[in-house]
């Protein structure tokens, strides 16, 4: 037996119950820590650590996760197992490259205020909400899953992709619309 069907077989070993507590326990400290920074930014400040670059990267990151999305969707679509695979889980990948790098922007530099006024305030923050609750549901959702796959449970894999995929996209999109509208606000 190889290594990878060592790790599939140790995963498929992990009861519904025990896989259900590892997922919602990983979900419950990924929110808690991004919300701790989002209301108490700079409370791990590592000194003068310059991050003003990492806004940037992160939308770059979200957008070639939305591309990976989709491309891993036209691939399953096209049957190509190989590639779809090879798409989502760079997708995953890209995606916890970005929470790392938003932890660290988070931990280091000054909230940032939306400056806009009228209309586009009220567009801004319904963006920004449904961006940041949909952020917090796709962590378990995006772990399941891939769980479902890596496990070889590839019905109950396609039942929970259904939502999956069009939260995650969603979540890339405006995490690049959020960026984008809120950039001109930066202290650089």
């Amino acid at each position: 037996m190889n290594q990878l069907e060592q790790k599939q077989s140790g995963l498929a070993a992990v009861s519904e119950k025990s896989l259900a507590v590892i997922v919602y326990s990983l979900t419950i400290v990924v929110v808690a820590l991004v919300s701790f920074l989002i209301y108490f930014p700079q409370t791990l400040a590592l000194g003068h650590l310059d991050v003003s670059m990492l806004p940037a990267l992160n939308a770059f990151i979200n957008g070639t996760c939305a591309v990976l999305l989709s491309a891993g969707y036209v691939f399953i679509r096209r049957r190509n197992f190989k590639a779809h695979k090879t798409m989502m889980l760079s997708a995953f990948l890209l995606s916890c490259l970005f929470l790392l790098s938003y932890v660290t922007y988070h931990s280091q530099a000054p909230a940032t205020k939306f400056g806009g006024e009228g209309m586009i305030r009220m567009v801004y923050f319904t963006i920004l909400l449904t961006h940041i609750v949909l952020a917090a549901v796709i962590v378990p959702l995006a772990l399941f899953t891939i769980t479902r796959s890596w496990r070889g449970e590839f019905a109950k894999h396609k039942k929970i992709a259904r939502w999956t995929l069009p939260l995650w996209l969603y979540v890339t999109i405006t995490g690049v619309v959020v960026y984008l509208m809120i950039s001109p606000y930066y202290v650089h």
